[in-house]
């Protein structure tokens, strides 16, 4: 007897349609083909002894499971659900006809519960789009799955309740029904970190309102405990709010890395904060591995991606940032596969200003020699920072303004503006598909959409001969120029506001460390 089930397999972000097949004949073997790797093997003994511990008699047969494509490396546990399935519908125990129906997957345990997998979105997207009439995955995945709302989502807590549903039996699961737009404006603007809770430091607060505004990447270079950290978590709730494409397209992301942590695996509705150790691999940070996993640049992707005491990190580690911050997604090629991950973050790093961390602190005597500076500054790569806009000071708050007790505007105050700017570049780029804020202008764009006056085209060149700035610095100050433009709402930049940007590039200075 010869029994076909339909389960899924994830490669990237792409889940892809698997078939198990089961054929029963006289014998007493079990085969399992179809290229699966160590978990996959390892499925038959779990599946025995789940079959046996949900109440039913494993059949003494010659089985044969295949599944298919047989090219396609199968990974992980999620295929015990179909195979388990399968073989009890070889003994009559499953009705086969209701199996072309549904795709399953899980990991079955022991005593025959299920339990979660990873990737259970992107499943429930192959699922509706190829046409199948319901999914059956484990219950603490079916909120993460319900989310595509145009396909029957069941949740099953162990193989009984499976068997229940194909056979139609009275104790059958529901399918369970989420309200996805409901979900998503019900908890996208909570937060419980606030701007308000950070005290003084208004340059820096200033500095990250025009970062969020125009999508800028952002260095903050200060002496420890000066509040970097403090301010670099609180940048994401000054971000306009995801909208529920990118919040589903992070989900996603999220759902294959099983990362999701929000309530019942559902929508990712916060923009994502990210802040990997300086100990990090390379593939840790851009994703790859053995099973194609997505890296902390994609779990950042629609957020923030946070590198605390940045040239501590591997100068190998850091040259990788390099291709995702233009290119705005990763691709990975290894021997045995090819994907694509999206990559579009914000870069916010922080770092000492040298080795003993107090060059430049007024309350600190620096012990550092200008070659000692200048050393720890050439850690990070002229490549690297020509994709950082803005660089920063932060200097350590005096005990006035810490004993004042007085807190600043809110994020919701400052996000409010941002998204006024947001909505400027928004009608700006219109006709730019892939362009969606100041900081992903091209230099033609540039010329197309930034002009200076006379004037100030001539404070700028003062700016670069008096400060010795580089050629790099030349396209950073006319985009911040253009998004510190876009927060006052004047659609002409004004002198104000080049002075302003001229500012936020101080490691272009020649003059630093000396």
């Amino acid at each position: 007897m010869l029994v076909k089930v339909n389960t899924a397999a994830v490669v990237g972000l792409t889940a892809i349609h698997v078939t198990t097949e089961v054929n029963a004949s006289r014998g007493v073997l079990f085969s399992l083909v179809g290229l699966p790797d160590n978990s996959v093997k390892e499925s038959h003994e779990r599946v025995v002894a789940a079959v046996e511990n949900s109440g039913y008699d494993f059949p003494v047969q010659n089985t044969v499971v295949n599944m298919t494509p047989a090219d396609l490396k199968k990974v992980g546990a999620a295929y015990d659900l179909s195979i388990a399935i399968g073989v009890l519908a070889t003994a009559h125990e499953v009705n086969p006809e209701r199996l072309e129906r549904y795709i399953m997957v899980g990991e079955l345990s022991l005593d025959g519960s299920l339990l979660p997998i990873r990737g259970a979105l992107p499943i429930a997207i192959m699922a509706w789009k190829a046409g199948f009439e319901g999914l059956i995955v484990p219950a603490k995945n079916v909120h993460e799955a319900a989310v595509v709302n145009k396909i029957k989502v069941f949740g099953a807590e162990n193989l009984n309740q499976v068997v229940s549903l194909l056979n139609v039996l009275p104790d059958a699961i529901e399918p369970t029904v989420v309200d996805t737009r409901a979900e998503f404006k019900e908890t996208r603007d909570e937060w419980d970190i606030d701007f308000s809770d950070v005290k003084g430091q208004l340059p820096v607060k200033r500095a990250m309102e025009v970062a969020a505004a125009g999508g800028h990447n952002i260095l903050m270079v200060g002496p420890p405990g000066s509040g970097k950290s403090m301010l670099a978590k609180r940048l994401p709730t000054i971000l306009p709010p995801l909208s529920l494409s990118e919040s589903l397209e992070t989900t996603q992301i999220h759902s294959v890395a099983g990362k999701l942590k929000t309530k019942g695996g559902g929508l990712v509705t916060k923009r994502p904060f990210r802040s990997p150790h300086h100990t990090i691999s390379q593939v840790a940070l851009v994703g790859g591995g053995q099973n194609a996993q997505p890296g902390e640049i994609s779990l950042a992707h629609n957020g923030v991606l946070y590198c605390d005491e940045l040239p501590e990190f591997p100068r190998s580690v850091l040259e990788v940032l390099r291709q995702p911050l233009e290119d705005r997604e990763i691709h990975i090629s290894r021997a045995k596969y090819s994907v694509t991950f999206p990559a579009s973050f914000m870069l916010c790093a922080s770092m000492n200003p040298c080795p003993c961390g107090y060059y430049g602190d007024p309350n600190h005597t620096c012990l550092c020699t200008p070659g000692m500076v200048q050393r720890y500054l050439n850690k990070i790569s002229g490549p690297l920072l020509d994709r950082i806009d803005i660089q920063v000071n932060v200097l350590p708050l005096k005990f006035e303004e810490l004993a004042t007790g007085q807190s600043g505007e809110t994020s919701a105050q400052i996000r409010e503006r941002v998204v006024a700017a947001r909505k400027i570049q928004q009608e700006r780029f219109k006709g730019h598909a892939y362009v969606h804020c100041n900081a992903q202008m091209t230099s033609a764009m540039l010329r197309e959409f930034v002009s200076l006056s006379p004037q100030n085209m001539e404070l700028l060149r003062d700016a670069m001969n008096r400060y010795r700035l580089s050629a790099r610095a030349y396209d950073r100050i006319l985009r911040l120029s253009r998004t510190i433009a876009d927060l006052a709402g004047s659609e002409d930049i004004c002198r104000e506001h080049v002075i302003e940007a001229i500012n936020y590039r101080n490691l272009d200075r020649s003059s630093w460390g000396e």
